[in-house]
């Protein structure tokens, strides 16, 4: 299965994204007693079960674009969707306020611009894979 360069380049940012959160998920269980200490604004419980989440879902955007599903292209919008809520959420809601708001700007709308042309890809590759193999009547 020969992807496209952008297809290939999303992959690997939802692979770095699933170890991202595996660590968060780890760290937050092996630490949960320094964050409760130290009154994390983001109880321990609930940073490891988004986590978690962050890394089924992750799983399941990377397994559906590597099989080629027809729904992946949805799932890919609807995860990145999801995850830039959730990071502005969490960033603007539970974290102190921190200066470099400009460069997570960038980047996240540089991930997302990626994404919409993996997206993009993702589209015209099921359009030539429909007509390289047509269905048996």
């Amino acid at each position: 299965m020969k992807h496209s360069f952008s297809v290939t380049l999303t992959l690997w940012m939802v692979l770095i994204i699933i170890l991202w959160n595996i660590v968060r998920t780890w760290t937050t269980l092996a630490w949960s007693h320094v964050l409760i200490e130290y009154s994390a604004k983001l109880a321990p419980t609930f940073s490891a079960i988004i986590g978690a989440t962050w890394v089924i879902v992750g799983c399941a955007v990377y397994w559906s674009i590597w099989q080629e599903k027809a729904w992946a292209r949805k799932m890919l919008l609807g995860a990145a969707a999801g995850y830039t809520v959730w990071f502005w959420s969490e960033r603007l809601f539970f974290q102190n306020p921190r200066p470099n708001t400009i460069f997570a700007v960038i980047v996240n709308l540089g991930l997302l611009i990626i994404i919409y042309f993996a997206n993009k890809s993702l589209s015209r590759e099921a359009y030539e894979r429909k007509i390289e193999y047509p269905g048996i009547e």
